[in-house]
């Protein structure tokens, strides 16, 4: 079973050994490909939605898995005792239901060893939901996946010893930044042009709508230049710790 480029991000931050939960599980690939390569013994594949075990369910028979991937109906964690899987995996949702998967889950959630995100919208939330809820980001990897851009982070119980992350880093990802990843580079070039394009759009149209909007694309922009100086080599990620905390 071949996985796409965002799941095959994913399956790679998953740990040798360890049992893996799936949020959101949909077709179910994610674990069968886990628990076919050895990586996982076992797997619970969960799902609101009928139409997506029902799917999922028949997926895991014909790999002949059935004794080792459990499937539950279940809404983010709340079929899931703590103990019951040692990692879990929420993607392919936009961040605000991530956040809610997680908060009203979180009796479980602070039981397992690690989280493997992939947030679709409003990454820096999920970031921010994170750090200040008594968990490191201890990775994160970019993928171009048919056109569109995937961000996939690990997440751990625990602070940690690391200083306190800035505006631009929640945004873009601190270890994104720091190894100056090629797909995040890409996408920021991109994110300027765009950006740069519509900011001259939005100064023609010198309406009081337009003139709302420029303010905010500006500040975007802004951010999309800074970032790029970190990974081009042009600023020190250390020196822009604190870069617009307060904005």
């Amino acid at each position: 079973m071949e996985l796409s480029k965002r799941l095959s991000a994913v399956a790679a931050m998953a740990e040798p050994g360890d049992r893996m939960a799936d949020i959101g599980t949909d077709h179910g690939f994610l674990p069968i490909f886990l628990v076919r390569q050895g990586i996982s013994p076992s797997a619970i594949a969960m799902d609101v939605g009928d139409g997506p075990l029902e799917r999922a369910r028949t997926h895991v028979r014909e790999q002949g898995l059935e004794d080792k991937i459990v499937l539950r109906k279940s809404d983010g964690f709340h079929a899931l005792a703590p103990g019951e899987a040692d990692a879990a995996v929420i993607a392919g949702m936009g961040g605000p239901l991530m956040v809610r998967i997680l908060e009203e889950g979180r009796r479980t959630v602070e039981s397992l060893r690690y989280l493997i995100l992939s947030p679709q919208s409003e990454i820096p939330a999920v970031r921010r939901y994170l750090l200040r809820n008594g968990f490191a980001i201890r990775t994160e990897e970019m993928v171009l996946d048919e056109g569109k851009y995937y961000t996939v982070m690990k997440a751990r119980p625990g602070k940690g010893t690391e200083v306190p992350w800035s505006r631009i880093e929640e945004r873009y990802g601190r270890s994104l930044l720091r190894e100056a990843h090629p797909v995040l580079l890409q996408y920021l070039r991109k994110e300027r042009e765009t950006l740069s394009a519509l900011r001259e759009r939005l100064l023609s149209a010198g309406t009081d709508r337009a003139r709302e909007r420029l303010s905010q694309v500006e500040r975007e922009l802004l951010d999309a230049e800074e970032a790029l100086k970190i990974c081009e080599g042009g600023e020190d990620i250390d020196v822009l710790q604190g870069y617009r905390g307060m904005v």
